[in-house]
């Protein structure tokens, strides 16, 4: 299409590092210059006459053609931002800035590619992101999640998973996995296992895409599937070596991952592993705070937090609850006839005992010595703790192997129950302590232990 005016010193123009627009009042280009081929990827003679919109990204194309329609009526625009899909099908970030000629019919614009100075900004965001989620997420589901939200705002990343290596089974576990055509982790792992292996071995990013298959090693050609267009995974690098690794997938019908994706990838997913690493520590050092390290029980103090979370409800629902205080029998026995590592291995069955005589909502926890508190939650019916407590005597009762010896524990068992028996956590304890120490001075039957 001829250009309905004379363009005056178009050499020097096509020096410009900006593109020099011009569009007519249908919205159709009339004129662009050699710069824009290198912003856009398009020679001048693929889009003359073309609509200009059909390159602009669909979720800016609204706010794009208000703008135009108000530059038509008069009013310059600077320094305007909005995306544009080049012809590789990459996003462009552009800033321009455009008028009205009026005797001419046509909006005059200058197209700046900001693409790189608005990846930079993305990424010092997304870093500065990733070390807040270290600090506020609950635990490591919450960082997945949150470390997902952080690369889908950097790269495609509706099929994204985060796997951790679990060095004591020698395993690839999916911890966090997210995929639009709803295949599991399980169909994947073979694929993610080979790339892992990968990474391992070069501690570099692997990305895999269909059309370059047969320029792979053997071992990667087979990764994927008929569905998969492109595998991208990346190792988390950490002090003591590779921890996991991110894997992202696209499809025939998604993007396609490139070198430049792989590299912006490879570099936040430092600070990832630092964060997982940070979040996985805080993890030990709670549960190592709450929980017996013999038993993996609930300790004291963690027992007290959900003692008085649950009498809290229980008022305010006016439910009944009830704690059991339980002591087994001649335990020092054991470990003076049998050793300490007798003990320890007798101190954790009974918990795994315990714990299978009771809901998952109630609590099994280990107070210190061989004293155990059961915690009962939202009782149904009055006597549900006496149940309970039967329970346990009759799996308790069972014969323990201790290496070659067999042992035969028996327990006695105190029951407080709320609100009959206390009200607050100490009473409730004070009360179950006293019945147990009651119902073990007058047990005339002697625990006995026997070889096997």
């Amino acid at each position: 299409m001829d250009t309905p005016f004379n363009i005056t010193s178009v050499g020097f123009i096509d020096l410009l590092p900006d593109a020099i627009c011009i569009v007519d009042e249908t919205g159709r280009f009339v004129f662009v210059s050699s710069a824009f081929e290198r912003i856009f990827g398009y020679p001048p003679h693929e889009v003359i006459g073309k609509p200009m919109i059909n390159l602009v990204h669909p979720d800016d194309r609204a706010n794009t053609l208000a703008i135009a329609d108000d530059i038509m009526t008069g009013n310059p625009r600077i320094n305007i931002e909005n995306r544009y899909i080049r012809k590789d099908g990459e996003i462009a970030h552009i800033m321009w800035s455009a008028r009205w000629s009026p005797e001419n019919k046509v909006r005059i614009a200058v197209a700046r590619d900001i693409t790189n100075r608005k990846k930079a900004e993305t990424v010092r965001s997304a870093l500065y992101a990733i070390s807040e989620a270290a600090h506020v997420a609950e635990d490591l589901q919450d960082l997945f999640e949150r470390m997902h939200g952080i690369i889908s705002t950097l790269l495609p990343a509706e099929n994204f998973s985060i796997a951790l290596h679990d060095a004591e089974q020698q395993s690839l576990n999916f911890a966090y996995h997210v995929d639009q055509h709803q295949q599991s982790s399980a169909v994947l792992q073979q694929s993610a296992e080979k790339l892992y292996a990968e990474i391992v071995s070069t501690h570099q990013p692997v990305l895999v895409c269909t059309n370059d298959r047969l320029t792979l090693p053997p071992r990667l050609q087979t990764v994927g599937n008929q569905h998969a267009l492109c595998w991208l995974a990346v190792p988390l690098l950490a002090k003591n070596g590779t921890i996991g690794a991110l894997f992202l997938r696209s499809y025939n019908d998604g993007s396609h991952y490139t070198e430049q994706d792989k590299e912006l990838l490879r570099f936040v997913s430092v600070q990832i592993a630092t964060a997982v690493e940070r979040t996985q520590l805080y993890a030990r050092l709670q549960h190592a705070s709450q929980y017996d390290p013999l038993t993996d029980l609930p300790n004291r103090g963690l027992l007290f937090d959900r003692l008085r979370t649950s009498l809290a409800r229980a008022r305010r629902r006016q439910e009944m609850m009830a704690v059991l205080f339980l002591d087994l029998d001649r335990f020092k026995e054991v470990n003076d006839t049998l050793g300490h590592a007798a003990g320890d291995q007798l101190l954790q069955e009974v918990a795994r005992r315990l714990k299978q005589c009771v809901r998952e909502t109630d609590t099994v926890a280990r107070i210190g010595g061989d004293e155990f508190v059961i915690l009962i939650e939202s009782m149904q019916q009055p006597d549900y703790a006496s149940i309970v407590a039967d329970k346990i005597h009759a799996t308790l009762g069972q014969p323990l192997q201790l290496d070659e010896h067999v042992v035969h524990i028996l327990s006695s068992i105190g029951i407080a129950h709320y609100p009959n028996d206390g009200e607050s956590e100490q009473s409730l304890l004070d009360h179950a302590d006293a019945a147990m120490y009651e119902q073990k001075q007058q047990r005339k039957k002697d625990t006995h232990f026997g070889e096997g």
